[in-house]
């Protein structure tokens, strides 16, 4: 294993030195607890938090700050970060209107900020959430019931944030997430697994000339391997997948998000975003949204996903292009 590190068991504390370090103007550490928080005044809006195990970043920190998330939590890498260390988030991005709470769909983060979730409300501040399950890769899989939550999580964050800044209610926002979630798909690829840096070698394996469509962000298993292709037929099998689980029309209007999860060059993600552009264009899809870089990523797995949303009014379009203050956006 050659990482750039100090020690294995550090490797989340010391990053978030780092961050705080490099900016500070944007985000703060918790006193007490692995929670980054916006530096930014309060001004009484809602308050958006998310969060994860690390491992994905920048995912979730690189995503607090002026119009995106007040507050995010890192658990330890690949694990669900733990109600207290969830509660003292919501506690810091409480502007008294509330706390939403964004979950991707995974048991353990399910299960914990649903129990910080009824120990804010104990303590009088009023909490909702949604669950991104964007995945279409597989139905079920290690740790989830249901779709798994990914990139498409990012857009999320983007949308809402827009709202909360914009003053709607929680009330509002909560209905907003209900609306864009089922809209928002993913699928992905790998090249090779990750390596965590308390184990010291890969998840799992891919020969040199293999690659597998679906695997998950913590490495779980995907739907089906190959020997390696050429970019357009990877590009093919994912955008194919995408339309049809949308069962889209031509002439709808998409928002794309090519997401490279932590080893992929981006020359070969603008190779690979080339070829979906083409395959969008024949099937007479319009994309007038367009993103692309490492946004949620597994440590130094090779491989990237794709995410499209379908935009359903201008206002979605609107929130996603509106400017922001973030370290990652």
């Amino acid at each position: 294993m050659k990482k750039i590190i100090n020690d294995p068991r550090a490797v989340v504390e010391e990053m978030i030195q780092g961050l705080v370090a490099v900016h500070p103007e944007i985000l703060h550490r918790h006193e007490d607890f692995q929670v980054l928080v916006r530096s930014a005044e309060k001004s009484g809006r809602v308050g958006l938090i998310s969060g994860g195990g690390s491992g994905h970043e920048p995912s979730h920190a690189g995503f607090v700050g002026q119009g995106m998330l007040s507050a995010a939590v890192c658990g330890a890498v690949f694990t669900s970060p733990t109600p207290d260390q969830i509660l003292e988030a919501i506690k810091a991005a409480d502007e008294g209107a509330g706390v939403f709470m964004v979950i991707k769909n995974y048991s353990g983060d399910i299960m914990n900020f649903e129990m910080a979730q009824e120990l804010a409300e104990m303590e009088g501040i009023q909490v909702a959430s949604v669950v991104v399950d964007d995945d279409i890769a597989v139905e079920n899989s290690l740790y989830t019931q249901g779709r798994r939550g990914v990139a498409g999580t990012i857009l999320v964050h983007k949308i809402l944030g827009h709202a909360a800044r914009q003053g709607q209610s929680l009330d509002e926002i909560k209905e907003l997430a209900d609306r864009i979630v089922p809209q928002i798909k993913t699928i992905g690829l790998a090249l090779s697994g990750a390596t965590l840096p308390e184990v010291g070698k890969p998840g799992f394996v891919l020969e040199d000339d293999e690659f597998e469509y679906g695997v998950g962000i913590h490495g779980e298993p995907g739907y089906r391997k190959e020997k390696l292709k050429p970019s357009a037929d990877l590009a093919q099998e994912l955008v194919e997948k995408l339309l049809e689980d949308f069962q889209a029309e031509a002439g709808q209007e998409f928002a794309l998000l090519i997401n490279g999860l932590g080893s992929t060059p981006l020359m070969e993600q603008y190779i690979f975003a080339n070829d979906v552009m083409k395959l969008l264009e024949a099937k007479g899809v319009r994309v007038p949204f367009r993103k692309l870089g490492d946004y949620m990523t597994s440590l130094d797995m090779a491989g990237l996903s794709l995410t499209l949303m379908r935009l359903e009014n201008a206002q979605d379009l609107e929130a996603l292009v509106s400017p922001v203050e973030t370290i990652a956006w």
